[in-house]
């Protein structure tokens, strides 16, 4: 064969290829509203950057006729390519191809790219569309999803994981992207659970939705399961490329460093009047992280999910910096079994990639009652005690009202190794609010009080006293426990100095194996 034909045969062979099941399954898929596995590769990626892999693999079973039945790349596309010009590895799985499944020889692709991006330190993004385990293939198969969480494993902690879930995502296929950093999900057609509807009825007896049991508002509600949802796959392919700027490339680098026009010293007068002077009348802690960070620029990671504690990315004088902030607005910031879990989450993420932790406290305690307690909310409010208490990146935390009890202890405080603890003149630092410590400190005085406005006066009397010792922030910064009283105006000034003095920390943890957290 001449050169000529064997270079034509090639194109011909790559063109097939990139028609993955065929015309008419793509234009099915296109008809739900979803777009082909190369489409969504070629929107998340730099132009014309990406390198194709293992493009003519096929899968190797003769069982139940699919040797009859072969497409190249057998059900994903893997390869690498850039975001904004930075290296990343990514697969997408191929729905028009036996339905996505997961095959032996499609679970090594996989596989192979995961090994590159480990040995050449950069992140993995995996765009899921699948119906699970290729079941023509039994436990070869399983024997594939188990090498791919082996290595979800490995990279944990050492390079970014992301993952997009743009179609269905069952059984097995679901641990894969459970082990990975973050989660996408689109409003349509995408689900994940780990058994489905059909089961759970023969199961349980409930009847129940594919979008009930696993959609996107359940994921990103109630379950936690989702960080992020998306309208349109375009979008959330555009929020992963956002999502990447403000992280690094693995766990040896540095997050990026991005100019701002937006001035250090900025001051925004408005702070200094947003804590309302009844101090049990909510405000929504969003405006001030929006206030603070850089062009108030703000993305919000599990926004749906317990939002009475704020995670986040932001940049501040241009450097990547992880948001931590108790939320008035909702449930008035109580911390609880969600909230810690959510808080823990995000805190360990930004301690493994190098990005300094920014905590806004404005907490009452922890959330009461036998709900809580039954659920465990002692091992939950742990998780994220021991989150702040491990990481050793740069930890600034602002007090910005209530700080009391245990919750006070938890949300970054000095004894947590917390390098700078700020506090606006509006903090309360006590063990607990005013009212709840008269209550138990002059029981007996009120009781001897016969008269209801004399009594009235008495306790309002002791309230204040109580505040004035006890609450203020001058009596935290009296033992060195805040190291500046801050005007609240400064505090994106105050912060950024922070940061730039931080950054040639240097702080260890004790050798180990690893350590063993509260779970």
């Amino acid at each position: 064969m001449s050169i000529e034909k064997k270079i034509e045969q090639l194109l011909e062979k790559r063109k097939q290829a990139l028609l993955g099941g065929g015309q008419k399954r793509i234009e099915s898929q296109h008809s739900k509203g979803k777009l082909t596995a190369h489409e969504r590769i070629n929107i998340l990626l730099d132009e014309g950057s990406f390198e194709e892999f293992d493009m003519f693999v096929t899968h190797r079973c003769t069982d139940f006729g699919l040797d009859k039945e072969q497409y190249y790349g057998d059900g994903v596309v893997t390869g690498y390519g850039t975001i904004d010009g930075r290296l990343v590895y990514v697969f997408s799985q191929d729905f028009t191809v036996f339905g996505g499944s997961l095959s032996e020889s499609y679970a090594a692709k996989i596989c192979k790219i995961m090994d590159l991006a480990m040995e050449n330190g950069a992140p993995v993004i995996g765009i899921n569309d699948s119906g699970g385990a290729r079941i023509q293939e039994g436990v070869r198969s399983l024997a594939g999803y188990a090498d791919i969480f082996e290595r979800n494993i490995l990279s944990s902690g050492v390079i970014p994981q992301i993952s997009a879930v743009f179609g269905p995502c069952a059984g097995g296929a679901v641990y894969s992207p459970a082990l990975t950093d973050f989660i996408i999900m689109s409003k349509q057609n995408s689900y994940m659970f780990v058994t489905g509807p059909k089961v759970v009825k023969t199961v349980t007896g409930e009847v129940v939705t594919d979008d009930e049991l696993g959609g996107p508002e359940v994921h990103s509600s109630k379950s936690g399961v989702a960080h992020f949802i998306a309208n349109t796959e375009e979008e959330g392919l555009l929020l992963i490329r956002k999502l990447f700027s403000y992280l690094p490339s693995n766990n040896l680098e540095d997050p990026p460093f991005v100019d701002t026009n937006d001035p250090i010293d900025r001051m925004d007068d408005y702070l200094n009047f947003i804590i309302p002077d009844n101090p049990n009348k909510p405000y929504d802690v969003k405006e001030v992280i929006t206030r603070i960070v850089d062009n108030g620029e703000f993305l919000e990671v599990h926004g749906q999910y317990a939002q009475n504690i704020v995670v986040g990315f932001a940049r501040m004088g241009g450097m990547s910096v992880g948001i931590v902030a108790n939320q008035p607005n909702y449930l008035a910031g109580v911390l609880d079994i969600n909230a810690s879990r959510k808080g823990a989450r995000f805190v360990r993420f930004c301690d493994a990639f190098n990005i300094p932790i920014i905590t806004l406290v404005d907490v009452p305690g922890f959330m009461p009652g036998t709900t809580q307690e039954y659920g465990g909310i002692i091992v939950h409010g742990a998780k994220l005690l021991f989150a702040y208490g491990e990481a050793t990146v740069p930890k600034i935390t602002v007090t910005l009202r209530k700080s009391y009890g245990g919750a006070h202890d938890v949300m970054g405080c000095k004894q947590l190794r917390a390098d700078i603890n700020y506090a606006w003149p509006t903090a309360e630092i006590a063990v607990m609010g005013a009212s709840g410590a008269i209550e138990i400190l002059e029981r007996k005085n009120i009781l001897a009080i016969e008269d209801e406005e004399e009594r009235k006066k008495y306790i309002e009397n002791k309230i204040n006293e109580y505040t004035e010792k006890f609450c203020s922030p001058f009596e935290a910064a009296r033992y060195g426990y805040i190291d500046d009283i801050i005007e609240p105006r400064n505090t994106r000034y105050r912060i950024i100095r922070s940061l730039m003095s931080l950054s040639t920390k240097k702080q260890n943890l004790p050798p180990k194996k690893h350590s063993n957290c509260p779970l």
